[in-house]
């Protein structure tokens, strides 16, 4: 039996011109200024500035093809999804430190500073210990993480002296000297455990009778606070709700991370600074893009020079000829390059103001129950370019608004059903659940089934679960643990 199938397989083939543009259009501004640094140390045929009198050149370039080469260009077709993957592009060229074409380049001093490890060696050179205590202190020291905390078991602590520094001791000895080494300052250091932590900075304050409350509740009923229940905490301590507020005021002015103040002093900060700037002028929307993304370049005037005299001798060697080639080679790929970066700019500029008409009401007012649901489609379908191109502006740009700097795709949501039947963003339904959340009576947290149905009252029919999920994702802790007293 003869059995004919045919066989449909969709490929999508890109040049390598095309597949270098698109990770053009992906870096953002700092990285495209490291990508042209490349390209001119890497294109003689390439210059920064502008051209005196371009127009003049582009005439005489166009007409530098030599009749004797018949060479024919293979545009060579790449599989696009072995070419485009992220992997390719260091995460380094991808973070949008971007600056203003006006702005001064500057560079940032930072203070050397001490690290919170030298720090509390520092502090121990003013005790006294035995040589025996010291490595053990040293080596207490240097296993505090960077929150402050001891996170290892003694009996961990004495195997490792014994094993790494030849220091035979055991538990009772360590803990006598992370006695000493929570003596240190910042207060609280050198913990087990967050309760721990609490108490040793509770110990160094005045004994007020707040204070020894304080105490008293996180020796006997941690859990009980930790878990915000208030009316068992009451019973059991046998004191009034004034009372118990007091003591929650003290705990809460403790710092659970005493290190954090000096952990990552070394760090240098990543400063965003936006690829695009949306002003309100007159009651409308003005974009503008970072001048750093349109920068003024042009092809060398030595190097066509040096075809014009080429073309203009008499006798032409193949020494001349192979050299020939080589400076075209070059030209073409400064005049692509060029016009890559006009496509560039062109692309992120006509992708950025659609996303602006199309969440015109959030940019005229800042309020996030305006923004549209919207899809990357959306904006592709809008612009005529392919889903793709949209996601790698939206991914990697960010946009100074009047209400701050945003990465674009935030902008974007998914959308929802309300009441009446019309589509919302799932953004907007987030930020009426936080208000709800904000609104609420603290002595009694709405639950999630309650804000789903404050939601519905609202005109959002949302479940309860889905309530969970987006509590979720804006961070805010269950009913109980927001409950006040």
């Amino acid at each position: 039996m003869l059995k004919q199938q045919l066989n449909l397989k969709l490929s999508q083939k890109l040049s390598p011109q095309q597949i270098q543009l698109m990770k053009l259009i992906q870096l953002p501004t700092q990285a495209f200024e490291q990508r042209i640094k490349e390209e001119l140390e890497e294109n003689p045929a390439l210059e920064d500035g502008k051209l005196e009198s371009e127009d003049e050149y582009e005439e005489e370039f166009s007409n530098t093809d030599d009749d004797d080469n018949d060479n024919e260009t293979i545009e060579t077709e790449i599989d696009v999804d072995e070419y485009l993957s992220d992997d390719e592009i260091p995460s380094y060229r991808l973070q949008a430190n971007n600056y203003s074409a006006d702005d001064e380049e500057k560079s940032v001093p930072y203070a050397s500073g001490t690290s919170f490890t030298q720090y509390l060696k520092t502090q121990l050179s003013t005790l006294r210990f035995s040589e025996n205590e010291q490595e053990i202190a040293d080596f207490l020291v240097g296993s505090i993480d960077e929150s402050g905390y001891l996170r290892r078991e003694l009996q961990d602590v004495v195997d490792d002296l014994a094993f790494t520094q030849n220091v035979y001791t055991d538990e009772e000895t360590v803990e006598g000297v992370l006695k000493k080494v929570q003596a240190l300052d910042p207060a609280g250091v050198g913990a087990r455990s967050l309760q721990e932590c609490l108490l040793l900075q509770l110990d160094r304050r005045e004994p007020t009778k707040a204070v020894q409350l304080a105490i008293d509740m996180l020796e006997r009923s941690f859990d009980l606070f930790s878990k915000k229940h208030y009316t068992k905490l009451l019973s059991r301590h046998d004191i009034s709700e004034d009372e118990l507020r007091e003591a929650i005021e003290v705990i809460e002015h403790l710092n659970p991370k005493p290190g954090g103040s000096y952990s990552g002093n070394t760090r240098i900060i990543e400063h965003v600074i936006p690829d695009f700037t949306i002003k309100i002028v007159d009651g409308d929307l003005e974009l503008t893009l970072n001048g750093r993304n349109a920068p003024q370049m042009h092809v060398s005037r030595d190097y066509s020079d040096m075809l014009k005299g080429y073309k203009e001798s008499k006798e032409k060697t193949k020494d001349q000829k192979d050299a020939v080639m080589f400076i075209k080679q070059k030209l073409d790929s400064a005049k692509w390059f060029i016009e890559a970066i006009k496509q560039r700019q062109q692309t992120l500029m006509v992708t950025m103001s659609s996303i602006m008409n199309y969440q015109k009401e959030y940019f005229l007012t800042g309020d996030e129950r305006n923004l549209r649901p919207m899809i990357l489609k959306d904006i592709a379908d809008e612009i005529g370019m392919d889903v793709s191109t949209v996601s790698r502006v939206a991914n990697s740009k960010y946009v100074d608004t009047p209400y701050g700097t945003k990465l674009i795709k935030e902008f974007f949501s998914e959308s929802m059903k309300n009441d009446q039947g019309e589509d919302v963003s799932t953004r907007e339904i987030k930020k009426i659940l936080e208000m709800s959340i904000e609104e609420e009576n603290k002595k009694k947290p709405l639950t999630d089934e309650k804000l789903a149905k404050v939601l519905k009252d609202k005109g959002y029919p949302i479940a309860r679960r889905t309530v969970a999920k987006y509590r979720e994702q804006l961070d805010i802790p269950v009913a109980r643990l927001r409950k006040e007293i």
